[in-house]
């Protein structure tokens, strides 16, 4: 287990990375996304590939989008082959990852639960957790009982509004704290001698003869040799620059977080059925999420109706809550392709790759997508673990159908 007295941190006084004022005038490989699937791609290019002459170029500043506006809630525990392979391995590299950065991310395997309100929610239930255990991921199935043993604080009466039936358990799943995880990425590919240009918004993408060229940006032309979009929300309108059209959705996802408290929520809750989960945060707030907002939008700030809908929804499980107060609400654009998987690797311009589709996933993958996406730009490319995520799967029609599965749910 790793010691936290031995790991760097944000109030260690030092900078934790280091950018040129203006971005060079040419790079071996450009990053359109200062998120945490930039950054941690930046830092797998350089480290498991040698590719150090790198620049992450992000419109605000470093991991201030969806990074910053997620539950960070790490799971692994997905139906179909493709996904649970990509998530796992994600999973994997979340288990050494501080010993790893050397950096303190407060990554707490407090296990996950999934419950199940429905005669179909069991059924779904049942099989996933075969499905996971085939593919060597840690799930079990629980009756009311044992979820209650786990999380004591969980309505489970058999008249309640939003009756328990059992639940899905991954005692390997989790959470991390968010913004720390960007910063140990950042850091680590910064002392490799990778770029991030803040404040530098992409407005261009030249190509000439089926290749990329070079970006423009607010602050001026970037020469590139390959350019990996990884924008979430806005991948779309990036990718449409270069002339190439994706076949995702954005919408408004909300969150919120209430006051600080003393520990009452041992675990990871969630609930597909009713559009709520929840966990509690280490300084105490508990961290709640909601379903997507239905009109396609990049706008920040949701509908107040679904924060109703959620709060309702929350209050039935967790009566216990009913006194605690809403500290602040927000929201992040997210991505969603037609089958709620995530969309990572070749375009039709050569030199030009994609990683976008998340929809509400994107933070528990993020070293696993790192690596793979790494791997597909350095070698122009699928790793096997996103071959099956590319582009053409809505041509030949193999879809990776995770609606079940992903959901709401982070």
């Amino acid at each position: 287990m790793t010691d936290p007295d031995r790991l760097a941190g944000p109030g260690d006084g030092a900078a934790l990375w280091r950018g040129p004022d203006e971005p060079d005038r040419s790079y071996d490989v450009v990053i359109v996304g200062g998120g945490g699937h930039g950054i941690a791609t930046a830092y797998y290019l350089a480290r498991n590939h040698g590719i150090t002459n790198v620049a992450v170029l992000e419109r605000g500043w470093l991991a201030g989008g969806n990074m910053a506006r997620n539950t960070t809630i790490i799971r692994s525990n997905y139906l179909w082959d493709q996904s649970a392979g990509i998530y796992e391995h994600a999973l994997k590299l979340w288990e050494g990852l501080e010993e790893e950065l050397g950096y303190r991310l407060m990554f707490s395997q407090r296990g996950v639960l999934n419950l199940a309100h429905s005669a179909q929610d069991v059924r779904d239930g049942v099989r996933r957790v075969n499905a996971n255990r085939l593919n060597g991921v840690d799930a079990e199935w629980l009756g009311p009982e044992r979820v209650k043993e786990i999380c004591p604080i969980v309505e489970v009466r058999p008249d309640a509004r939003y009756p328990v039936l059992g639940a899905t358990y991954q005692p390997r799943g989790g959470i991390a704290k968010h913004d720390h995880v960007a910063w140990g990425y950042a850091r680590a590919a910064s002392a490799m001698g990778v770029h991030f240009i803040e404040h530098c918004e992409v407005t261009g993408i030249e190509v000439a003869g089926g290749r990329v060229q070079a970006v423009r940006t607010t602050r001026g032309r970037v020469a590139a040799g390959r350019v990996a979009l990884s924008a979430a929300g806005h991948s779309s309108v990036v990718a449409g620059l270069a002339g190439v059209r994706l076949p995702v959705q954005s919408h408004t996802l909300q969150a919120l977080v209430s006051e600080l408290l003393e520990p009452v929520h041992p675990t990871v809750v969630m609930s597909n059925a009713v559009h709520v989960y929840v966990s509690q945060a280490h300084k105490g707030e508990l961290v709640m999420g909601a379903g997507i907002d239905a009109p396609n939008s990049y706008r920040r700030r949701g509908a107040f109706h679904i924060i109703e809908r959620q709060m309702a929804a929350a209050l039935e499980l967790f009566p216990i809550f009913a006194r605690a107060h809403v500290l602040r609400t927000w929201g992040g654009v997210v991505d969603v392709s037609p089958d709620a998987s995530p969309i990572v690797g070749l375009t039709p311009v050569g030199g030009l790759y994609v990683n976008c589709g998340w929809g509400t996933g994107g933070f528990k993958a993020t070293p696993g997508v790192g690596w793979c996406y790494a791997h597909t730009i350095a070698r122009d490319e699928p790793h096997p673990l996103n071959a099956p995520f590319d582009l053409a799967r809505f041509t030949t029609g193999a879809l990776v159908d995770e609606h079940g599965a992903a959901a709401v749910a982070h």
